[in-house]
Parts: C-alpha cells; structure tokens; sequence
C-alpha cells in the first residue's frame, strides 16, 4: 500500500441492504442502478434550499455504552443532560447531533416495524471519512457494507443496539452526472485503497476522534410510501427525487441527492413499534428561514395536531406517529 500504512484493504463487497440504489424487489432481485427524478410540481409548497434534518433522538438501554461508541469513536461531545436526555454534539454543526435517552426497560423494536432504517453523518470531505473509516478498522467495528453512489462514497455500520448508521462524503455537485437531465444514482464498490489514499500516511491522524460531521439524510422504515408522500411532500414540502425503486421512495429540498429516505421493505401496512421501544423518538428538521417556518408552522396548524416549544420550534407527528421537531 503505497499510503504508507502498511495495511492492505481487500474488501469483498456485497450490496447493503442499507445502500439507497441497490434494493431488493419483491421478486428478489436487485437493480442495481437507476435515474434519479426531481418532481417539481406546482400543486405543494416548497420548502427553501437551506432546509437540513438538524438532529435525532435516540432511545437506548445503556447510555454508557452509547456515549462510547458515538463519543469514543465518532468523535461527538456529550454534553450536560437536557430534561433526560444527553445531547452529543458536532464540532462542524455547533448544535447537538443526536439526543440519548437511557431507558433500560424499554421494550426493543420488534423486527417488520416502522422507524428508523438509518441515519447518515455527511463529512465535509473524503479525508475526514477516510480519517473515521481507518479508526473504526483498527477498533475492529464491523462494518455492513460500503458503497459508490456517484454522488457519494458510504460506509454503513450499526451501533452498539443495533440503529443503523451511514458515513458518507458527497462528491462536488459539478462532478455529479446527469442522463437528460435527471441526476445519475448507482452503487459500485467502493475503493477504500483510494479512500484511505487521502491520509497520504498520516494515519495518527486518526486515534482522537473529532466529530467534523452534520446529519446529511435520514432513511426510515414506513408503512405506506403513499402516505409517506402526502405528509413529507404535499404538507411539509420535500421534492419527489426518485420513486423509480421497489419499495422506496426518496425525497429532498433544494436538489439535494436526498435528505430523507422511505420505503416500506419492512412490509407495506407496517405497525408502529409500541410507545416506549428503543430506537428512533423522533428527529429534527431544520429550514433555515425564518418565513418559511411561520408559513410551515400555520400550513400544519390547519391540518395537524402542532406542539409549539418555547425555543421557536413546533412539534409535529408525521403519518407513521413518529414526532418531528421543526425549526
């Protein structure tokens, strides 16, 4: 390995279930590659281009556990608790990433229900993953895949109970292809020789981990993609970016690749888990301008049950019960 590390990384790849492109149909059969769609249509708002997802909250029996792996790896600050829940924070965001809230009786999430599939932390660039990808290696944390979507390099993985997580680096938006003017999705391997190249052999870089990421998309698990696309897409305002996969349904603001994956691999008329289990309590949507969370914020009050939070944010629930926090 000419990066110097003297580690040579002959990776047998699989398609992850966890990959946005490579999908299971109901046949079993995968396709492989597809055309990703922008919907613009005129008879739903929009929401503005600055619009992120902000946050997760985290359900989890052993918190000590938790802050080790998203502290302890990933490189997030815990910081004090926040009525019962511990906020992990980014260097790169300012604001907590991901919430935890330690609850060791809480029942697990039954297999085939809706909820969270998983969340994807976006490094600003290839030598920051690649900096993430060789420390989780040398710990010796299993990885589940890693892919090439074209628009972006991923490394999927689990932590300690279970939630799913991606670690991904966008490429530039100029070196993302088009075919008649739709945007170009694939999974290919990934070439970590090429990845861990970036390090250029300065591999201690990578024993303190410094969390440089925001939350790039969330995929979740969903009862109906039909629902799902009233909710996200003619209430809160996404973009359709692609329907072209079984089961899946992919959806984003501002022509970004996604920012919210759906699909209903868990079985379409999927339950909800019962109130109380582990995993996802919700997550943040963040728009970034001040008018478009008013409009937002009466558009839902008409047609929703809306929490408002002395902090400016609104609490909503989407079709799945699952809450939302938008600010």
């Amino acid at each position: 390995m000419n990066s110097g590390t003297g580690e040579i990384f002959a990776v047998s790849f699989t398609a992850p279930a966890l990959s946005i492109s490579v999908v299971p149909s109901q046949s079993g059969s995968f396709i492989e590659e597809g055309v990703a769609q922008l919907t613009s249509t005129t008879n739903h708002p929009r929401l503005p281009a600055t619009t992120t997802i902000s946050h997760i909250r985290l359900r989890v029996p052993d918190l000590e556990e938790s802050i080790q792996f998203y502290q302890g790896l990933l490189g997030l600050r815990a910081g004090p608790m926040e009525n019962g829940s511990v906020p992990l924070h980014s260097v790169r965001a300012g604001r907590p990433l991901v919430y935890l809230q330690e609850d060791s009786g809480a029942p697990a999430r039954p297999p085939r229900t809706t909820g969270l599939f998983h969340v994807a932390f976006l490094y600003p660039s290839r030598k920051e993953l690649a900096v993430t990808f060789l420390r989780l290696y040398r710990r010796g944390w299993q990885f589940q895949g890693f892919s090439d979507h074209g628009v972006s390099e991923a490394l999927y993985l689990a932590d300690p109970h279970g939630n799913g997580i991606e670690l991904y680096a966008d490429r530039p938006k100029e070196q993302w292809t088009y075919e008649n003017g739709v945007l170009r999705l694939v999974t290919e391997p990934l070439d970590l020789q090429s990845l861990v190249d970036e390090l250029h052999g300065e591999t201690e870089v990578v024993d303190e981990a410094v969390a440089v990421f925001t939350i790039g998309h969330i995929h979740l698990n969903v009862s109906s993609l039909q629902a799902a696309e009233e909710f996200y897409c003619k209430v809160l305002g996404f973009d359709v970016v692609t329907r072209n996969y079984p089961g899946a349904l992919f959806v984003s603001a501002g022509g970004y690749h996604h920012h919210l994956g759906l699909n209903v691999w868990n079985g379409r008329g999927a339950p909800s888990p019962p109130p109380g289990a582990l995993g996802l309590m919700g997550f943040g949507i963040r728009l970034g301008d001040e008018r478009a969370v008013k409009a937002m914020g009466e558009r839902l009050a008409r047609s929703h049950s809306v929490v408002r939070s002395g902090s400016g944010e609104f609490i909503v629930h989407d079709q799945d019960a699952i809450p939302l926090w938008l600010s």
